[in-house]
């Protein structure tokens, strides 16, 4: 799909075909405010279509066979190869991402659609369980299999327009569930080439829709006692918000973070310390620092703070920012230019309650300029909350449990990494940290899509990556066979 600017909007995807609404919306580039696309917008009666399109299919895709179900997955997985350049291109102008991490994206996309048709293979070849282990069960074998809980609504962010959208069909399709997608109303054209590319399979009408609907009207879907199963990748505010209002559905949340990256004291050699540098500049800025698990603080051991810190400094400056179309670029802008003041109130905040300002803390419009500050007060808000944004804070921790203490001073629990070499201390991490993953020797940062992806404490509930996904798509049910010579 070309970036388009004329007068036909877009078509949304209902129950497997295309369709165009009564309204629209524009879609522009954070980066310089051009025209990348005008979305059509589902009217209510549409909405209702594919919601009970989804219910009347899901004994249909539930029963489809998994050969049918992982080629269609395949199909897309090759398309996305063949298209990579045109859909970086689109990401890049919709979400103002640079060139460089939206082709990331597309290929990060690319592996989630090959896992999902390799789990589609594999997942529900039933468990056996010998139940004569008592008397009273002698005979009896029990089998358990697990069945789609029914329609997922998927919720997906503007920061990763396409992969988190693929995050959220993939493992639907491959687990036997219909979907219907809701993608961010700010980045919604990566979303909906998954449409175009789903449209080319074989798989029944009415098991996917891409709905972009106005986030005002996500309220009704959410609600919707057909749509058992919530999948929502956001804020803190909005997914809590989804969890409390429909207490017996099975909900997903993929929430917020505020990474930190962990400096201790054997990770001393100038390789070591220039490795960590450019790992922590790179992706505390990386996607404008718009992501869950970006790095937002680094804690160091007094033993290697004061070498560390302008070995950081020096990297971050040395971040390229610009025009996110450039291949040069690293930084582009945030999503919008009120998402970047929002990161200068906060950086404003924390200098005038006496944080040092090491490096950046300037706007221009939609962008901010990479930021490194030290002594930020600890109940500020770059400390406390999600700053979403190419912020970052340095702090000098005195030992090991001093440095896992302040990690965990936080409401937030989704990834931290851990610079060591020692595997003791690796192992200890791994138990003390109270968060989702441990990146171990690298930044909170690093994600594959296959792993198991989520938190603890206000970063969210559930699991993502492909096969973990599915698990939280489908449920257990035990059939007890009797009268067996087991």
């Amino acid at each position: 799909m070309p970036i388009s600017t004329d007068a036909a909007p877009t078509a949304f995807w209902l129950a497997g075909r295309e369709a165009t609404g009564e309204a629209t919306f524009d879609v522009t580039s954070p980066w310089d405010g051009r025209l990348v696309g005008t979305v059509s917008v589902p009217t209510e009666e549409q909405v209702e279509e594919a919601v009970a399109a989804s219910v009347a299919v899901q004994d249909e895709l539930a029963a489809t066979p998994a050969h049918v179900r992982a080629a269609a997955l395949d199909h897309v997985h090759r398309r996305l190869v063949e298209r990579t350049e045109e859909i970086a291109r689109l990401i890049s102008a919709e979400n103002g991402k640079p060139m460089k991490w939206a082709r990331g994206e597309v290929g990060r996309a690319v592996s989630v659609f090959r896992f999902a048709a390799e789990e589609a293979r594999r997942f529900n070849g039933g468990e056996a369980q010998r139940l004569d282990t008592d008397a009273g069960g002698a005979g009896r074998l029990a089998l358990t299999r697990r069945f789609p809980r029914g329609t997922v609504l998927g919720i997906a962010p503007f920061n990763f327009p396409l992969n988190l959208c693929a995050h959220k069909i993939a493992p639907a399709i491959a687990a036997g569930a219909p979907i219907i997608l809701k993608p961010a109303p700010a980045t919604p054209l990566s979303g909906l080439i998954l449409g175009e590319l789903l449209s080319e399979t074989d798989l029944p009408a009415g098991s996917w829709s891409i709905l972009p609907v106005p986030n005002e009207r996500m309220t009704a879907l959410v609600q919707d006692e057909r749509l058992p199963v919530v999948s929502f990748t956001g804020s803190e505010k909005v997914g809590y918000a989804i969890l409390d209002s429909v207490p017996r559905k099975h909900c997903t949340l993929e929430l917020g973070g505020n990474g930190a990256a962990v400096v201790l004291p054997d990770y001393s050699s100038e390789a070591d310390l220039d490795w960590a540098a450019q790992r922590i500049a790179t992706f505390s800025n990386y996607q404008g620092g718009q992501s869950c698990i970006s790095v937002q603080r680094v804690i160091a051991d007094a033993s290697v703070y004061d070498r560390l810190v302008p070995k950081i400094v020096a990297a971050v400056e040395a971040q390229i920012t610009g025009d996110p179309s450039d291949d040069a670029t690293e930084v582009g802008p945030l999503v919008s230019e009120d998402a970047a003041k929002r990161v200068e109130s906060w950086v404003e905040e924390a200098v005038e309650r006496g944080a040092k300002l090491l490096a950046g803390g300037k706007r221009d419009g939609a962008s901010y300029a990479p930021t490194v500050l030290a002594e930020v007060p600890a109940d500020a808000t770059l400390s406390c909350e999600e700053v979403f944004g190419p912020v970052l804070t340095v702090t000098k921790a005195d030992g090991v449990d001093a440095a896992f203490a302040a990690v965990n001073d936080s409401k937030f629990g989704l990834q931290a990494g851990v610079f060591t070499h020692d595997v003791q201390t690796a192992f200890r991490a791994h138990r003390a940290l109270e968060v989702g993953g441990v990146i171990i020797g690298d930044v909170p940062s690093y994600r594959a899509d296959q792993m198991p992806y989520g938190g603890v404490k206000q970063s969210g509930v559930g699991r993502e990556g492909v096969r973990f996904a599915m698990d939280d798509y489908t449920y257990e049910r035990v059939m007890v066979l009797t009268g067996l010579a087991l």
